[in-house]
């Protein structure tokens, strides 16, 4: 809503399920009358309604191994909605294999919530970041999502979108931001690359 709302020219919308009762408390583009219509077919609508020059490419599939590269190769930024981490890193590598774009991490848990800034080949991909770092211990598993800390992520997510689009600003680069939502703590944890990643060694290597 907001990258729409500050004009990007272009935005593709990437999910494959319907809009589900209990989506409503942290999705904001849906209502309980779109409960089992495809949240892409949705999203766009209403999108349409915020800014109806942006132009709005809904993709109503799963984001696979076999479609992530074709779907992200001609973007500028990719931003990580996902909820799970198999479909993230799927993500990952397609972004690490073309060497673009720039990945903005988003992911919650319960109260707790973490964002970065991933650029392919300068900073740890997401696989580094998950292997070795991850969100409080006390979210370790599944954690009931709170629908304003969702919120949160999200907008700084799209604050760190618009600073690689216009170059304004310093983003999450090499960069963690921790946000516990329960507390009200914002910690930012300093990264660096592991030499031994298997998917940045895979496709990353020496010319």
């Amino acid at each position: 809503m907001y990258l729409v709302g500050a004009g990007v020219g272009e935005l593709t919308i990437i999910d494959y399920d319907t809009v589900n009762l209990t989506d409503l408390h942290r999705q904001l583009l849906y209502r309980e009358e779109d409960v089992g219509k495809p949240k892409v077919e949705v999203a766009a609508r209403r999108l349409h309604d915020i800014n109806s020059t942006v132009k709005l490419r809904p993709v109503n599939e799963a984001l696979t191994s076999e479609n992530a590269e074709e779907i992200i190769k001609d973007a500028d930024v990719v931003v990580d909605a996902l909820d799970n981490w198999m479909s993230r890193q799927v993500l990952n590598e397609a972004i690490v294999k073309l060497r673009k774009p720039p990945l903005v991490h988003g992911a919650v848990n319960g109260w707790y919530g973490q964002v970065s800034t991933i650029i392919p080949g300068k900073t740890p991909c997401l696989y580094e970041l998950v292997q070795v770092r991850s969100l409080p211990p006390q979210c370790v598993g599944y954690c009931p999502v709170v629908g304003p800390v969702v919120g949160v992520v999200a907008s700084i997510e799209a604050t760190e979108v618009i600073k690689l689009i216009t170059g304004i600003g310093e983003p999450l680069i090499n960069k963690l931001l921790i946000i516990d939502g329960k507390n009200w703590v914002i910690d930012e944890i300093k990264l660096s690359r592991v030499e031994n990643c298997p998917v940045c060694s895979r496709y990353l290597k020496e010319k």
